[in-house]
């Protein structure tokens, strides 16, 4: 494992700018990272829609997470196959394909939506569709990154790049909820132009989006190389244990996503109401963002993974006791910053020490054992919204959150990370 990471860095020097070279001077870095910005806010403002559109148009619960788990199902069925076609395909060709694929999807449903003929069939199968395409990319753009910049200057790429999604978040899913309040088709028009923008920045890029690799013959069965990656994640002991633990904090964060929308509803108050709950929610993520290279430097893996936890239950527990809108999006603020800085520490632990080979297979079974669980959070929060109602799922979340916590503590595997002393630059 030390010696991957020793890899990594001989590589990535010999094929892109030194150190002495700012990350903002970067022009490819910042091509892929302006596309991608645009790429990650069409698809929080279509996926903030896809569930308001089934509560408050369709007026169901039920049909609100039955489309909150079409959206989620690719993070359980399509992570591992796609893990493997990313390291076989061009990685930019492949980015390209998604962009297109996710502008028809997103165009048809606001062509339907206009029509005023859009069924929960449909508006289910193109969040599928969508979001199997996103994983795709995701995987892909995670890749690439490492290819285009220096390895001194990864975690301040990676940091940039929560940021991003942080402010992704922090426009698009009020944005969402605004641009569907006024027009139950514009955050799919909107969603159709984010995907266009981000195709064309990516044919302005000039780098390599992955380094050499072998090639591969016909013999090459894409169980074999699937089950190369997570051959290799499985001998990562401390890796193994860290991602058991956010798929279990993930689950919760599913149920609590949708209880906060039922509980803006149950309280009678207009869904643009979500708009400053999640806006106040987003701006918390964009603040752990920025944080995160640094804090990543500042504390291990495990303190952040206990301390996270622990900080988790206690917001989510005082979400439980109030019902305005200011309230809870402070609270929400300050689980998005706990988990922005969670999630650029884990990436650059994940990035820095797998093979670029294995990038794609090696990501894509993280995320399919971290995210995979996603649907069934969904799942589960319709059952128990329909039976408790909000207020009482959000505690029940809260002490769930607490027991993963305590066994973050009990893990012996959580003490086995490897640390890496070297001194990024935030350039």
């Amino acid at each position: 494992m030390v010696q991957d990471v020793t890899l990594i860095e001989s590589t990535g020097a010999a094929t892109v700018a030194g150190p002495d070279r700012p990350l903002r001077r970067n022009k490819d870095f910042l091509l892929l990272w302006s596309g991608a910005s645009m790429s990650f806010l069409a698809a929080r403002v279509t996926g903030v829609a896809y569930p308001l559109i089934a509560l408050w148009h369709v007026g169901s619960p039920l049909a609100m997470s039955v489309v909150s788990t079409a959206a989620l199902l690719p993070l359980l069925l399509v992570q591992l196959p796609a893990g493997a076609l990313v390291d076989r395909w061009d990685r930019r060709r492949l980015m390209l394909m998604c962009e297109a694929g996710r502008l028809a999807v997103v165009g048809s449903v606001a062509l339907a939506l206009a029509a005023g003929c859009m069924t929960v069939a449909h508006l289910s199968a193109a969040a599928f569709v969508e979001a199997s395409l996103a994983v795709f990319y995701r995987l892909a753009e995670r890749g690439a990154v490492r290819n285009i910049v220096h390895p001194a200057h990864l975690s301040a790429a990676l940091a940039q790049n929560e940021a991003r999604g942080r402010a992704a978040g922090l426009l698009g899913q009020p944005g969402g909820v605004l641009l569907q309040s006024a027009a139950r088709w514009l955050p799919f028009g909107f969603g159709a132009l984010g995907y266009l923008i981000s195709a064309l920045s990516l044919l302005l890029i000039r780098r390599d989006f992955q380094q050499e690799r072998p090639v591969r013959t016909s013999g090459n069965r894409m169980t074999v190389e699937v089950a190369e990656g997570m051959r290799w994640l499985w001998r990562q002991r401390f890796l193994r244990a860290a991602l058991g633990y956010v798929a279990g904090t993930n689950v919760l964060f599913q149920m609590l996503a949708l209880a906060l929308i039922l509980r803006i509803k149950e309280a009678g108050l207009p869904s643009a109401t979500l708009a400053v709950v999640v806006g106040i929610g987003g701006a918390g993520g964009l603040g752990g963002a920025l944080a995160g290279g640094r804090i990543q430097r500042w504390m291990r893996q495990r303190t952040l993974i206990i301390g996270g936890a622990v900080a988790w239950a206690v917001l989510i527990g005082a979400m439980g006791f109030t019902s305005g809108p200011v309230p809870l999006g402070a609270l929400y603020a300050g689980t998005g910053f706990v988990g922005a800085v969670f999630n650029v520490a884990a990436a650059v632990y994940q990035i820095r020490t797998t093979p670029d080979a294995l990038q794609g297979r090696v990501a894509a079974t993280a995320g399919l054992i971290g995210s995979g669980t996603n649907a069934l959070g969904s799942c589960a929060a319709g059952v128990l919204l329909a039976a408790w109602g909000a207020q009482a799922t959000v505690r029940a979340i809260a002490t769930a959150m607490a027991v993963l916590a305590l066994c973050a503590v009990l893990a012996p595997a959580l003490k086995g990370e490897i640390t890496d002393d070297r001194n990024d630059t935030g350039d």
